[in-house]
């Protein structure tokens, strides 16, 4: 037993180690291959450009696909924030009859298969005689982020101290009170749903119609060799951007959770 507990740290770091190497060193090859001066991705690699980066911003159905994803990111993520508050807002300051079941439901979409959820949506969109649309998009995505903006903004609300909201409805100063108290945990949900707006494929294959967001125009960038590098310089792209938003999101959310820290040791 004593060996076992010695070689254990050992095992688990080396277990930590291969599993990371396994999920991240497909994503490290993006980038390499980006900046290869050959469309077929193999080693060695014939040369470096950054050519393939250039060509980007000359490319109108790219530019038209980052606006539409653009549009749909900040619309899915205000509309998914705003549910989100609401919701959060309710799971945590009231108790009522089925509140565990109405946050089971909320947060379902996170386990259900998107494929179903995505059929389902166009299903009942086409029902209500609604044409797809990217307003159709953004009403899937909103489906999809809500769940995330509820766990990121229950955790504002549950380190929010009662009293302090209380006080703050009392003399009317939620502005000045509430607000910067639950704000970063706002901001870290818009982030997230952003993100996971941007990247999104599956609801987005199913609900778009005229008008493709960007993970529907690489699917159909990839039908054809000779657009590959192009598409790999774009990953690329949309992963630092990814990245780049989850790191910001992650350093409010903890800088969120140090201030209600010493919010409690204050009026502890």
């Amino acid at each position: 037993m004593t060996a076992i507990r010695r070689y254990l740290p050992s095992w688990l770091s080396s277990y930590a180690a291969l599993y990371i190497l396994f999920l991240y060193l497909p994503v490290i090859f993006l980038p390499i291959f980006s900046i290869n001066t050959a469309a077929t991705p193999k080693f060695p690699l014939s040369g470096v450009t950054l050519h393939w980066y250039q060509d980007l911003p000359r490319t109108p159905a790219l530019i038209d696909a980052t606006w539409n994803s653009l549009v749909v990111g900040a619309s899915a993520a205000i509309l998914s924030t705003v549910f989100g508050i609401l919701a959060a807002r309710s799971i945590t300051r009231y108790r009522y009859p089925g509140r565990r079941t109405v946050n089971g439901l909320i947060m379902a979409p996170l386990v259900l298969p998107e494929v179903i959820v995505a059929i389902s949506m166009l299903l009942v969109m086409l029902q209500l005689g609604l044409s797809l649309s990217l307003f159709t998009v953004v009403l899937g995505h909103v489906l999809v982020c809500i769940p995330y903006s509820m766990t990121v903004l229950t955790s504002g609300f549950e380190g929010f101290d009662r009293s302090l909201e209380e006080a703050s409805a009392d003399l009317g100063a939620f502005r000045r009170v509430t607000l910067p108290m639950v704000a970063p945990a706002i901001i870290s949900s818009l982030l997230v749903c952003f993100t996971i707006s941007l990247d999104e494929f599956i609801i987005a294959f199913f609900l778009t119609g005229t008008e493709a967001t960007l993970p529907i125009y690489i699917w159909g960038q990839l039908r054809f060799a000779a657009k590959l590098p192009g598409v790999l310089a774009l990953g690329t792209l949309l992963l630092a951007a990814s990245f780049v938003l989850m790191t910001v999101a992650e350093i409010l959310r903890r800088r969120a959770a140090r201030r209600t820290q010493n919010e409690r040791g204050l009026y502890a």
